[in-house]
C-alpha cells in the first residue's frame, strides 16, 4: 500500500446528460444531496449557465458525489435486451424491505422507472430519466 499522499482517490461519478439540470435534480431529490456552491438552480426565468454545462452534487457535510454534464446527445443504454450495454450503475441501499417500498413510490414520482416489476423482493432495478440503471437493495444487515 502506498501512503495517503500518493493514493489516487475517488472524486465523484459522472453522468452524461442531455439535460443536466433536470438529471441533477432527480439524483438531489432522490438521495438528499445538495448543489455545490454556485450550482444552484438560477431564480425564474434567469438563464441557467451551469445547468446547460456542468453540476455537482455534494453531501449535506460538503463531500462530492455525483456530478453531470450536458452533452448534445447520449445513446441510451437497452441493457438487458439490446446491443447497449448499461456502461454503469449506482448500488444504492436501504435498511429495511418497508423503506424499500416506500423509496419504491419516490422514485417513480420523480420520473424513475421499473423496466422489470418482477425483480426479487429485496433487490430492484431502476431508471433514472435519463435511462441509466441503478440498483436499490436492501442492506444485508435486515435478513
Amino acid at each position: 500500500m502506498t501512503d495517503d499522499t500518493r493514493r489516487i482517490q475517488l472524486v465523484q461519478t459522472v453522468l452524461d446528460s442531455t439535460d443536466a439540470r433536470k438529471l441533477a435534480e432527480f439524483y438531489r431529490s432522490l438521495l438528499g444531496l445538495d448543489y455545490a456552491e454556485e450550482d444552484e438552480p438560477p431564480p425564474a426565468g434567469q438563464p441557467d449557465e451551469h445547468g446547460r454545462n456542468w453540476l455537482v452534487l455534494r453531501t449535506p457535510d460538503g463531500a462530492p458525489q455525483l456530478a453531470f454534464q450536458q452533452v448534445e446527445r447520449r445513446r441510451e443504454p437497452d441493457w438487458p435486451d439490446g446491443p447497449v450495454p448499461q456502461q454503469m450503475h449506482l448500488d444504492l441501499s436501504v435498511a429495511s424491505l418497508e423503506v424499500l417500498h416506500n423509496q419504491h413510490e419516490r422514485v417513480l414520482t420523480l420520473g424513475g422507472s421499473r423496466p422489470d416489476p418482477d425483480d426479487d423482493e429485496r433487490f430492484r432495478v431502476y431508471r433514472e430519466p435519463e435511462g441509466h440503471p441503478f440498483y436499490i437493495f436492501v442492506a444485508e444487515r435486515d435478513k
